[in-house]
């Protein structure tokens, strides 16, 4: 059987990198999965790849630091699935900037991203989980909750606030509904690319985040999606409140 036979999954960010990957491998795994995102076309992208080889997806177009796109979601999971049994809240936003530099309007609205939209599908969604018995929440975060990185002063704030809640969330909610967070290191996706603007030199620091890593290269959005996949599943079923690196030995230092 199928690791997410039977399984309904909502993921946010879903129509690019590491979002989307978590989706494509769940739906693979059996689960039946609402993907969000503001790209339609990618949406519509994904839904077809899962779609083609007989697997279930549907696209819900929203902005997550919106309130209704959490509710959105979630609604068409329960009219198109009969519920909800896993949360990825994914989607992210870089916010670039040292705290000095950093615009108000920047701040707010990479909080609004990064922290208030996993409070709204939270907030929905773990109520729909207990009325099917419990469920699994997995969300994703990043080494900068460990780790300091030059002008990412509210990227690595809101990350670092996701341990945290994550613990909490475990402690309300257990044993019905388990939370863990995965917090990946340098992963080849379009995000690290926009990231590494905030160094003299964006090329030459994306080709060191891969070398100068003990395993030395790049994560592949696929090393996390098949992370995801494991905290989602029953084989992690003695896991919560956890944080889980997956960085290729970027925290080891050196």
């Amino acid at each position: 059987m199928r690791k997410l036979e039977k399984k309904v999954a909502i993921v946010t960010g879903g129509t690019s990198g590491m979002g989307r990957k978590i989706a494509e491998l769940f739906a693979e795994e059996g689960a039946s999965v609402v993907i969000g995102g503001r790209d339609s076309q990618r949406g519509d992208e994904v839904v077809g790849k899962i779609r083609k080889p007989g697997g279930k997806a549907e696209f819900v177009y929203g902005d997550v630091t919106s309130i209704k796109t959490a509710q959105a979601l979630i609604d068409c999971a329960k009219r198109l699935y009969g519920g909800i049994d896993i949360l990825v809240p994914n989607a992210g936003k870089l916010g670039l900037g040292s705290i000095t530099g950093l615009k108000p309007d920047e701040w707010h609205d990479t909080i609004a991203v990064n922290l208030n939209s996993v409070y709204y599908l939270l907030h929905l969604g773990i109520p729909e989980l207990l009325k099917r018995g419990g469920g699994s929440i997995v969300v994703n975060g990043s080494i900068a909750a460990y780790k300091g990185f030059p002008n990412h002063a509210v990227y690595c704030a809101s990350k670092g606030a996701l341990v945290a809640l994550v613990k909490q969330v475990a402690l309300d909610y257990g044993p019905d509904v388990r939370i863990n967070l995965i917090c990946p290191g340098p992963v080849d996706t379009p995000f690290i690319h926009r990231s590494a603007i905030a160094f003299p030199d964006p090329k030459g620091a994306v080709r060191q985040a891969g070398e100068g890593v003990p395993l030395k290269r790049l994560g592949l959005p696929d090393d996390i999606a098949k992370a995801a996949l494991f905290l989602a599943s029953d084989e992690s079923s003695w896991i919560t409140g956890s944080s889980l690196v997956i960085d290729g030995g970027a925290l080891c230092g050196g």
